[in-house]
């Protein structure tokens, strides 16, 4: 597809239609970067016939300290997703207490024994791939009365590094959410190879949701949301188009 187009002109691109980040350095980068975001999603909505309002963009604020997230939250941003569990635990009490009205993600692979901190602080958790997960979650809802949007993350790649569902195996994985854990699944999110074309990605994680009736498609990132957008994306993960690149956690 063209290039996305913003108010302030074109975002940068690589030349296949994928915006490319700019490097945020300040505030005013921050919200420009946001604007910037924002302006493409509409643009990538209505050109695939879309309502804007459809999609959500989850800003991804992982390794982005508090006080690099504060220009997003000013420019009425408030949706969030984070990586790590401790980080987010670290930062976020002191986000919300000022910004109640924030809706966090969990964006990033979670391991079973942070189910507990996962459940109080996250109010979508995007990665739920394997049966052991399930059960810690489940029982983590019934104790604390809290229950997070859960969306499982598929491996739409069949990359061994990488977390998720098999795709044969979904069916599989949510009857057992369900049935065996009484969870309530809402969505599937997928993070396609680095070195794939992404739309036959986000073409088969949104003919799984059809097929299950899921409303929810959390997929596309900085390089290829719009093509995500286009092919049915509900939530759009962005974090450096906005933020930056962003410093490796050690």
């Amino acid at each position: 597809m063209d290039d996305a187009i913003t108010e302030q002109g074109p975002l940068p691109s690589d030349g296949m239609g994928h915006p490319t980040a700019k490097p945020p350095v300040g505030e005013a980068d921050v919200a420009a970067g946001l604007a910037e975001v924002r302006a493409a999603i509409v643009r990538a909505a209505e050109d695939s016939d879309r309502d804007p309002a459809e999609i959500h963009l989850v800003a991804v604020s992982k390794t982005v300290p508090a006080e690099g997230i504060l220009p997003a939250l000013e420019a009425g941003q408030r949706v969030f997703g984070e990586n790590y569990v401790q980080e987010s635990a670290a930062k976020w009490p002191a986000l919300r207490a000022r910004y109640p009205d924030v809706e966090l993600h969990l964006v990033g692979p979670l391991q079973s024994n942070k189910a507990r901190e996962a459940v109080s602080l996250f109010d979508v958790i995007h990665s739920l791939d394997r049966l052991s997960l399930a059960a810690a979650l489940a029982k983590e809802i019934a104790r604390s009365g809290r229950a997070p949007k859960l969306l499982i993350q598929v491996n739409t790649g069949a990359e061994p590094q990488k977390g998720g569902v098999l795709p044969d195996q979904l069916a599989t994985l949510l009857a057992e959410c369900r049935d065996t854990h009484g969870l309530a699944i809402h969505g599937l999110m997928c993070i396609p190879p680095a070195e794939d074309p992404p739309s036959a990605h986000f073409a088969l994680l949104a003919r799984l949701a059809r097929q299950h009736n899921l409303p929810i498609l959390s997929m596309g990132m900085s390089a290829d949301f719009p093509a995500a957008i286009q092919l049915g994306a509900t939530h759009v993960r962005v974090g450096t188009a906005i933020f930056g690149a962003r410093t490796r956690k050690a």
